[in-house]
C-alpha cells in the first residue's frame, strides 16, 4: 500500500494530505502565485485550503519566510485574491 504523502501548513503548521493543501511556487523568475494543480515547477510551500490560514499567511507575511525571499504586499493581496476567486 502506497503511503499518502503529508505536508505542513506554513500557517498553522498541521500537517495534511498534499492533496487537501494548496500550493504556493516560486518560479525560476522569482515569480510567487498559487499553484491549484499543485504540478508547476519551482519552489513550493503548501497551505490549508481554509480561509483563516490564507488570511494568517498574508498577515505575517509567511510565504516570504517559507520560501526564503523577499515578497511584496502585492503578491500577497494577488495571493488572497486568486483564493478568493477559487472558492467563488
Amino acid at each position: 500500500m502506497k503511503k499518502t504523502p503529508l505536508r505542513m501548513c506554513i500557517a498553522c503548521r498541521s500537517e495534511l494530505p498534499k492533496k487537501e493543501m494548496l500550493r504556493i511556487v516560486r518560479d525560476k523568475q522569482g515569480n510567487i502565485s498559487l499553484d491549484f494543480t499543485g504540478k508547476a515547477a519551482g519552489r513550493g510551500a503548501y497551505i490549508c485550503d481554509n480561509p483563516d490560514c490564507i488570511a494568517k499567511c498574508v498577515k505575517n507575511k509567511l510565504v516570504g519566510k517559507a520560501l526564503d525571499v523577499s515578497v511584496s504586499e502585492d503578491t500577497y493581496i494577488a495571493i488572497k485574491e486568486a483564493y478568493d476567486k477559487k472558492q467563488s
